[in-house]
C-alpha cells in the first residue's frame, strides 16, 4: 500500500509540474501577443522583430459572396508591405480590437493564439490566428500568422 501511495504521489507531482509548464508557457505566449497588440496599435517598429524570418503568413480573403481565398506571402514582402501602409493608417487613425482570445498548446513548444479581429470602425469580426515560439535566446517570435481580411485587392496576389 506504502509503494502505490508513493508510485501515486510521484505521478501527481510530476504530472502537476507538467501542467504547469503548460499554463506558464500559454501566458507568456499571451502576454506575448498583447504585446504584438500593442506595439501594432501604435504603429511601432518592434513589430518587424517579432516575426520569425521564415515565417508562414497567410491573408484570407472574404470574399463579397461570403467565400475565401487564401493569400500567401514570405515574411519579408509582409513587414515591406505593413510599413507602406502604416503611414496612412496612422493618419486615419486605424487600429484592430481583439476579443475572444484563445492560447492553446499546437505541440512542440508552440503555441496558437485564435481570436476575432475588429478593425477601427466596422462593426463585423474577422478571424485570426497567430502561432507563437519561444526561442532559445528567450524570446517568442511568429512562426505563422491567418488574419482574414475584406479587402479584396490582396486577390491580386493569390495563386
Amino acid at each position: 500500500m506504502k509503494k502505490l501511495l508513493s508510485i501515486l504521489s510521484v505521478f501527481v507531482m510530476v504530472f502537476s509540474i507538467g501542467t504547469q509548464a503548460l499554463a506558464d508557457g500559454a501566458q507568456e505566449a499571451l502576454a506575448f501577443f498583447n504585446n504584438y497588440v500593442k506595439a501594432a496599435n501604435s504603429y511601432s517598429n518592434e513589430v518587424g522583430t517579432m516575426y520569425s524570418p521564415n515565417a508562414k503568413i497567410i491573408r484570407q480573403v472574404v470574399k463579397p459572396d461570403g467565400s475565401l481565398v487564401n493569400v500567401y506571402t514570405d515574411t519579408a514582402t509582409y513587414l515591406k508591405q505593413m510599413k507602406l501602409g502604416q503611414a496612412g493608417a496612422r493618419i486615419r487613425g486605424y487600429k484592430n480590437t481583439y476579443t475572444d482570445i484563445n492560447v492553446t498548446s499546437a505541440g512542440n513548444g508552440t503555441y496558437k493564439v485564435s481570436s476575432l479581429r475588429q478593425p477601427t470602425g466596422e462593426t463585423y469580426k474577422l478571424k485570426t490566428y497567430m502561432i507563437v515560439k519561444k526561442q532559445p535566446d528567450g524570446k517568442w517570435l511568429i512562426t505563422e500568422e491567418m488574419m482574414q481580411t475584406k479587402v479584396q485587392t490582396f486577390l491580386k496576389y493569390a495563386k
